[in-house]
């Protein structure tokens, strides 16, 4: 039997159907808003990942505990059919006992359901779709913070003359490009499978050093060193770890010779683990930063600026001799 058509999306099956051609404009459009929550539908997600939404849905259900309503619903037939009001559709292309050719109302991910589908589909192709989902799903949160930041100062930049209209743009300009750069993260749960989401937050925590970068971590690796590579070219990073870390000393010899500069000590004073930035702000982070994404966790960022002088008081009195 053929697979069902939505008709939701008629205009835009033929863009999807190759992976070749997927870019983050089609993705945009099948993200659509129900209870307040940026959603894609299951057979939509169906065609990215080039599998049949029985497929999908019947793999989700033998991994149904992976899924819970915050991850995964069925939608009613009343947002079914504000859906379609989105687009204008017509009674006459959609029967009424039938939800786009379909005998059941779609099921919808959201954005931790989508991460989870790559970890229970298991195929290169899921692995790939995921991360461009994901990507486009960052695209859209950073669209909507700056819109929001926007429409309020250009309203009141159109109380100014036209001779400063030049001046105006390259303001506006300078102003998205600060928003991208200077996005401050109080704090952030990853789930189990949010490996690219979490290395992008953690590479922008360590690419916003201008100076000093601080990284109190008890198990570190070339994985942690991958992420640190990210600093700007003259921060100085010391990390704070215990002696049997799986760093060597070749792999800190090779890492100062491309980004120095890197130092690390030791100490077992420290259970949790902590990144420190310019010695102005803090981040308790929930996991090591070589596992960050493969299980749920957590990054805050710690409000009371006399923690910072504390923790760093600590490593001083207890850090132990590297040799």
């Amino acid at each position: 039997m053929d697979e069902p058509r939505n008709h939701l999306n008629t205009e835009k099956e033929n863009s999807i159907n190759n992976l070749k051609n997927m870019n983050q404009s089609t993705i945009q459009n099948l993200v659509y808003v129900i209870r307040d929550q940026q959603v894609m539908m299951d057979c939509d997600l169906a065609k990215l990942y080039q599998v049949e939404t029985r497929v999908l849905n019947q793999a989700v259900k033998r991994n149904i505990s992976r899924f819970p309503e915050s991850f995964r619903f069925q939608i009613t037939s009343r947002e079914y059919e504000d859906l379609k009001s989105q687009f204008v559709i017509s009674s006459s292309d959609n029967g009424a006992d039938n939800y786009g050719g379909r005998r059941t109302l779609p099921y919808v991910f959201t954005e931790q359901g989508i991460a989870m589908l790559s970890a229970v589909l298991k195929s290169p192709t899921a692995i790939q779709v995921s991360i461009r989902i994901m990507e486009t799903f960052v695209e859209i949160r950073r669209y909507m913070v700056s819109s929001t930041w926007m429409l309020d100062k250009i309203n009141r930049l159109e109380l100014c003359q036209m001779d400063y209209q030049r001046r105006t743009d390259k303001q506006i300009e300078q102003i998205l490009d600060f928003i991208a750069d200077h996005a401050e993260v109080t704090q952030r749960v990853f789930f189990e499978g949010q490996i690219y989401d979490a290395f992008s937050l953690l590479a922008d925590l360590v690419s916003s050093a201008e100076k000093t970068l601080v990284l109190v971590d008890n198990y570190v690796d070339i994985n942690t060193l991958n992420i640190l590579s990210k600093k700007k070219q003259n921060v100085s990073v010391f990390v704070y770890t215990m002696k049997r870390t799986k760093l060597t000393g070749k792999d800190i010899e090779n890492f100062n010779s491309q980004y120095p500069s890197l130092e690390v000590k030791y100490t077992r004073t420290f259970h949790d683990r902590f990144m420190i930035v310019d010695e102005t702000r803090a981040y308790h982070i929930g996991a090591s930063l070589k596992d960050a994404g493969k299980k749920c966790f957590a990054i805050n960022l710690l409000e009371d600026n006399t923690i910072i002088r504390d923790i760093t008081r600590r490593l001083e009195l207890e850090a132990e001799e590297t040799g």
